[in-house]
């Protein structure tokens, strides 16, 4: 039987809980998976350096990241773009309060703002902004797990959280938080969710056809179907309901598999942003980043996004 050793996150909107949770790779093409859970894209990336995993679920500056370590991954497909938000306490003003995000993110002057880790996505956008907009980030705190810092918002010890759609519904529905910058607002068409593979994958072409093609219909059931989405990743987790995840996907509701230049044009606009942070010594090319190869002919059709 084949085999895939698959990395994936916690964020209930990718398609790995329903390929998880349905065990369509093993019982439609017959493969055989080891599913290894992570608390962040950093993370996940020291596991692909152990040569732990064949396949993951990743924000793709951690994914850059690692390739500019001399890691040997590209990404072969999407599956979510533009997957980070900002919420805060119900008396901040959000963006549509204000004349701009710089407006927003004043109201952190002197508090917290959680956000995970150095090297991830959302941590890479929100320090991209602040710098943008002239300002310090001594309000920044990193989490190693998204759920410390809704644990943290609960407890008052933030006065605002950066993540993802899953973290902002939880902060929002239960610790009294709203959204101040929607996804769209903080970085457009952000890749937040690739498909990364180990460069030796792109020898097992057959594989990562099958992959793919059940990504894609995942990917498919999130968009087209968000509430029996929901309810096969509510019982996956079994941590909170489907309506709770069905309102994750309406925050966030950008799902395809394909690699459009939209996406991959807002990916690279990462390479400098991640070169001033010093987290990237030389410049990378499209083609170290990117393998469109096989996604084209699972998915020729326009982007869904």
């Amino acid at each position: 039987m084949k085999q895939l050793r698959i990395g994936y996150l916690s964020t209930m909107h990718h398609s790995s809980h329903i390929l998880k949770g349905l065990r369509w790779l093993e019982t439609g093409p017959g493969i055989g998976t080891q599913w290894h859970l992570f608390g962040t894209g950093p993370a996940m990336v020291e596991a692909f350096a152990a040569g732990a995993l064949d396949i993951g679920y990743i924000g793709l500056p951690p994914m850059m990241i690692a390739v500019g370590r001399g890691i040997p991954l590209v990404c072969i497909a999407g599956g979510h773009c533009e997957g980070t938000v900002m919420t805060g306490a119900a008396d901040m003003q959000a963006l549509s309060d204000c004349a701009g995000p710089r407006c927003v993110l004043q109201q952190f002057s002197g508090l917290k703002l959680g956000v995970p880790s150095q090297g991830s996505i959302h941590d890479s956008i929100l320090r991209h902004m602040l710098e943008q907009n002239a300002l310090g980030a001594d309000c920044v705190v990193n989490y190693p797990w998204a759920d410390l810092i809704a644990e943290d918002v609960r407890q008052g010890a933030l006065a605002g959280a950066v993540g993802t759609p899953p973290l902002a519904v939880m902060c929002c529905t239960w610790y009294g938080h709203k959204i101040l910058l929607p996804p769209a607002s903080l970085w457009p068409f952000n890749p937040s969710c690739g498909i990364a593979v180990h460069r030796r994958m792109l020898n097992e072409a057959a594989l990562l056809h099958d992959f793919l093609r059940l990504h894609e219909q995942a990917c498919n059931m999130i968009r087209l179907e968000p509430g029996r989405a929901a309810v096969v990743v509510s019982g996956e987790l079994k941590a909170v309901d489907a309506a709770f995840i069905e309102e994750v996907f309406a925050v966030s509701p950008r799902y395809c598999a394909s690699l459009p230049p939209e996406y991959i044009e807002a990916t690279m606009k990462f390479v400098p942003v991640l070169q001033t942070m010093g987290r990237l010594k030389e410049a990378l090319s499209t083609d170290q980043v990117f393998n469109a190869t096989f996604i084209k002919k699972i998915h020729p059709d326009p982007a869904h996004y």
